[in-house]
């Protein structure tokens, strides 16, 4: 009698906990009764600062036309993308320092907590647990200060361990080859592919074909710091053995190349911009340059790791700050009309003789538009979908892998072509998209149909970038070219066109 008392109070408890996981609206134990289904609780995206709605849409990209000018043949197709959150503006060099920043302080306090500066056990969390009791890796201590004016001996050396001095004119500044940021990216899409499936009876569907029990190879990115201190990166080929497969580990020097202003430009006196343009507060809300392709990455992965820490558990639901694909810059660079340009007219000035965007209107006058080199982000007004500067200023990289046949080589939906060449690959398999035209481009390579490229590990001073982040759920939408601006936040400064 005890014994089916037990066995009574055991299915008990278990029914108890099935509903607990389930919630209260499940039915899941239910003898019968009409299908309901079993909600989640709602959801509603936060919007993300600084970023606007790019609405769900379709479009006809590339140039319907040849490109008299240039002689340049444009792939065109219809293609239709989903929601994303991007960027107003490109990213400045405030925020780009903000990383930066950040990096330094990461390495500072590893330092602190170091034995061999002194060995503060406080810069780091050792030991602990999440409220659900499992354990958490060891982590910095962020709310601990760094002592920036009242060092020990132990602690300023570690806050100067940082810090070179120029041994010409004993300018103290940061070492940049010390600003090495380390990310790990996990690939759902390639862990999703049924080849790589653990059981081989799962890898192919066709019942007419006998199982295959060969042995399947993955590729996986991984990244160290040697003896020397020098980032090694390699991509490795091994069989295939779980999920951490398709982990892949990159370590970035992130510190911009101050000096392409130069290396760009060997004949013309930039010196000012070298030394100013990235560190003088003058050139703060400037668009970021010298910045690769592999750096924008990390960047769009350090700002991820950034918002979740800051939004918890809240942020289980939130995408991944990304580059945009080609396709979805040119979507949202022609507006909601779908336009040549941004705007609405075919002219890149109006009929007051005011510029629309910075490039080079004529053969070597760059000053036209008011600006020689850059100009601050946003001073020219918005296109429909309440994007700046998404013709001129700075070019911009984006996610796709740049071949000649372009969209025609993509799906026409949420078309993307993308390949993280590993560093032995042939330099050819390097080149990646950029959109848009810069401040030393003329009128015909600002259009949004415009396609060039650059090398995925070179740094020019005229291109920058923009992150965007995929919606949840998109529930607008528009005919062409995206459907709407976001609520931007009341701190946004107001934007004028020159």
């Amino acid at each position: 009698m005890k014994k089916k008392s037990l066995i009574i109070a055991v299915i008990v408890a278990i029914s108890c906990a099935m509903t607990a996981c389930m919630g209260s609206s499940s039915s899941a134990n239910a003898t019968g009764g009409e299908l309901t289904g079993i909600r989640g609780s709602a959801y509603n995206e936060p919007v993300p600062y600084g970023m606007t709605a790019v609405h769900k849409g379709s479009l006809k990209v590339g140039l319907e036309k040849n490109d008299t000018l240039w002689g340049a043949e444009f792939p065109t197709r219809d293609i239709s993308v989903d929601g994303f959150w991007m960027d107003e503006q490109e990213v400045s060099n405030a925020k780009y320092r903000q990383f930066v920043n950040w990096v330094r302080d990461s390495i500072i306090r590893e330092r602190l907590a170091d034995p061999a500066f002194g060995g503060d056990e406080t810069y780091k969390i050792e030991e602990e647990e999440d409220k659900d009791g499992n354990p958490i890796a060891p982590h910095l201590n962020w709310s601990k200060a760094i002592p920036w004016r009242k060092a020990n001996e132990d602690e300023l050396r570690a806050i100067e361990s940082v810090y070179v001095t120029h041994p010409i004119d004993g300018t103290k500044m940061l070492d940049a080859s010390q600003m090495n940021y380390r990310y790990e990216i996990y690939d759902y899409a390639a862990a999703a592919q049924r080849r790589y499936r653990l059981n081989p009876e799962e890898r192919d569907l066709n019942t007419d074909h006998e199982v295959s029990r060969e042995q399947v190879m993955i590729s996986k990115d991984t990244a160290w710091i040697d003896d020397d201190g020098k980032i090694v990166r390699q991509t490795i080929t091994r069989p295939l053995s779980g999920p951490w497969d398709f982990l892949n580990t990159y370590i970035v020097n992130i510190y911009p190349d101050t000096t392409c202003w130069v290396n760009d430009f060997p004949n013309a006196d930039n010196e000012r911009y070298l030394k100013l343009y990235f560190s003088n507060p003058a050139f703060d809300d400037y668009p970021v340059v010298g910045v690769t392709w592999e750096q924008a990455n990390a960047f769009c992965a350090w700002r991820t790791e950034f918002l979740l820490r800051g939004l918890g558990g809240y942020a289980k639901q939130i995408q991944r700050y990304r580059l945009p694909s080609e396709i979805e810059w040119e979507f949202a660079a022609r507006g909601k009309e779908g336009t040549p340009f941004p705007w609405e007219q075919l002219e890149v000035k109006s009929d007051k003789g005011c510029y629309f965007a910075n490039f080079k209107p004529d053969r070597g006058n760059y000053t036209m538009d008011g600006s020689l080199i850059t100009s601050k982000c946003g001073i020219f007004s918005a296109n429909s979908n309440g994007l700046y500067d998404m013709a001129g200023n700075v070019a911009e990289w984006t996610s796709t892998v740049y071949t000649e046949a372009g969209v025609e080589g993509m799906s026409d939906m949420n078309p993307e072509l993308r390949y993280n060449a590993a560093k032995e690959d042939p330099y050819r398999l390097k080149k990646k998209s950029v959109r848009g035209g810069s401040w030393k481009d003329p009128e015909s390579m600002i259009r949004s149909a415009w396609r060039s490229y650059e090398y995925q590990n070179q740094p020019r001073c005229y291109i920058g970038f923009r992150c965007v982040r995929t919606m949840v759920n998109d529930k607008g939408g528009a005919a062409k070219g995206g459907g709407g601006r976001a609520k931007a936040p009341a701190a946004s400064a107001k934007k004028t066109r020159r």
